[in-house]
């Protein structure tokens, strides 16, 4: 307690926006997902508009989800951690601000963009040029303020969650930059720098690989200390979580060319695609075994804690998703599910239970200590989410597994004389239920994140963000 600290010893500015942005965008993009699946039930909903077309408000839904949503949860949760594992400020306030507000402006720019049409067709890619370089831009800023925070920490370890946090800012900018390669014609057109069968390969070298980086390996950061921390144990086995992140990252990258079963991609490329995936099901294990692990002696808190249970059902939904996925690389497998709303199912196993559950338990986590509150404005609140979020995934998931493996059989049986048993609309039209199940649970979902709005709300209209700056100062300097 011998040296004077900065009354604000962590910048927790940033991390109190970002959060709130979170919470947000989640809104907007999950609300924005039910309106999309209400249209492939009625679809009138489309209005006959081009620009509320399903085929430009899909690609925007995505992008607010994985982007806004996720993006802006990972950032929060990156810069609370990394300041209070490494005991020190953020290295620069007016870069980390310029981080906040020129993400929040790729987004806008998303907003305005996608649904006038102007795409580069490449997905979780399709921000045109302009908008492209802005966010790369915004992303070197980003690494610059948190690998600048670990090189001037006060600890000489650095935490597991960080290493993993790292790799997701360094290969997300390689994945980004790489597939993004292109000659614009136009200020909003441009045409990829890459042909054919390589473009494909170079685009889900990034589409899985923003699947591996961006939504698994920076929510791993994520879990390696919330969890922990809201179970108010130690992480399972820090031996587990190394070897963890080293075969994660090490396998993760190679995993893309499962997309591209039987296309003209290069057999063997299909192949060791296919490989990878499987073997990667051994690390992506050995993480939810970490995380799940870490309540041994407190499961007993998982019937009065429901943040602690949107972190652990978080990492029951990644064990399945990370368990499917390999399975659905095989190609045999592949030749089934391919094109089908498995795939869909399968995605938003990982979207809503893994990524979307351990960002709301984090965000809980959070909003008291960044604004200074003891708690949450309401526990019942967040136990009605929880029950709202898990019923509205499971309704979502098993309407996408029926769908999908009903159309997979539609579409490849075949009569005596060769000739197809079943035409596409009859696959469509036993499609509608499950249709109208996926619709019902992705509103149970985002109605969920409607009280968590109204219970963020609560909370920080009680707030003194002064309060949780004074228990900072506190903190860094009972730690020295």
């Amino acid at each position: 307690m011998s040296t004077a600290i900065s009354p604000t010893a962590y910048n927790y500015k940033v991390v109190r926006q970002f959060a709130i942005m979170t919470v947000v965008w989640g809104i907007l993009g999950m609300g924005l997902g039910v309106f999309i699946a209400s249209q492939l039930v009625w679809p009138e909903l489309n209005f006959g508009l081009p620009w509320t077309s399903f085929g430009r408000l899909r690609p925007l839904h995505t992008n607010l989800v994985i982007f806004a949503f996720g993006g802006c949860a990972l950032f929060a949760t990156s810069y609370y951690v990394v300041q209070r594992t490494c005991q020190v400020r953020l290295i620069s306030d007016s870069l980390a601000a310029f981080h906040f507000w020129g993400w929040q402006a790729v987004i806008v720019g998303a907003i305005i963009t996608l649904p006038l049409g102007y795409t580069t067709t490449k997905e979780y890619a399709e921000l045109e040029w302009p908008l492209a370089i802005l966010l790369g831009v915004v992303w070197v800023v980003y690494a610059l303020v948190f690998f600048g925070t670990i090189v001037k920490r006060k600890t000489k370890h650095i935490y597991v969650g960080n290493w993993f946090y790292g790799a997701f800012i360094v290969v997300t900018a390689m994945l980004h930059i790489v597939n993004h390669i292109s000659l614009p014609v136009s200020f909003f057109k441009s045409y990829s720098a890459y042909a054919g069968a390589t473009d494909a390969m170079i685009q889900w070298w990034y589409g899985h690989n923003a699947v591996g980086f961006f939504l698994t390996t920076g929510f791993l950061g994520m879990m390696y200390y919330f969890v922990p921390k809201q179970a108010e144990r130690p992480i399972y086995s820090y031996r587990l979580s190394i070897v963890h992140f080293w075969a994660l990252i090490t396998l993760y990258i190679w995993a893309g060319p499962h997309h591209l079963h039987y296309t003209a991609l290069p057999d063997w490329a299909q192949s060791l695609g296919m490989a990878m995936s499987i073997i990667l099901l051994a690390p992506s294990w050995g993480g939810m075994i970490n995380g799940m692990m870490t309540l041994s002696g407190a499961w007993h808190k998982l019937r009065t804690d429901p943040i602690l249970r949107f972190l652990v059902v978080s990492l029951a939904f990644y064990g399945m998703s990370t368990f499917e996925g390999p399975m659905m690389a095989i190609k045999t497998v592949n030749s089934l599910s391919h094109y089908t709303d498995w795939t869909i199912g399968h995605v938003h196993a990982g979207a809503l239970g893994w990524v979307a559950m351990i960002s709301i338990g984090a965000i809980y986590h959070m909003i008291p200590k960044i604004f200074g509150r003891p708690q949450m404005h309401s526990i019942g609140l967040i136990n009605a989410h929880f029950w709202l979020a898990t019923i509205g995934t499971v309704l979502y998931i098993a309407s996408m597994w029926v769908n999908g493996i009903t159309q997979g059989l539609m579409w490849r049986a075949i009569n005596d004389d060769g000739t197809l048993t079943y035409s596409f609309v009859e696959a469509l039209q036993a499609s509608h239920p499950g249709y109208i199940v996926r619709a019902l649970g992705g509103a149970f979902f985002a109605s969920g994140m409607l009280l968590m709005a109204y219970n963020v709300f609560r909370t920080v209209r009680a707030s003194n963000p002064a309060d949780a700056d004074a228990a900072a100062q506190i903190a860094v300097a009972g730690a020295h």
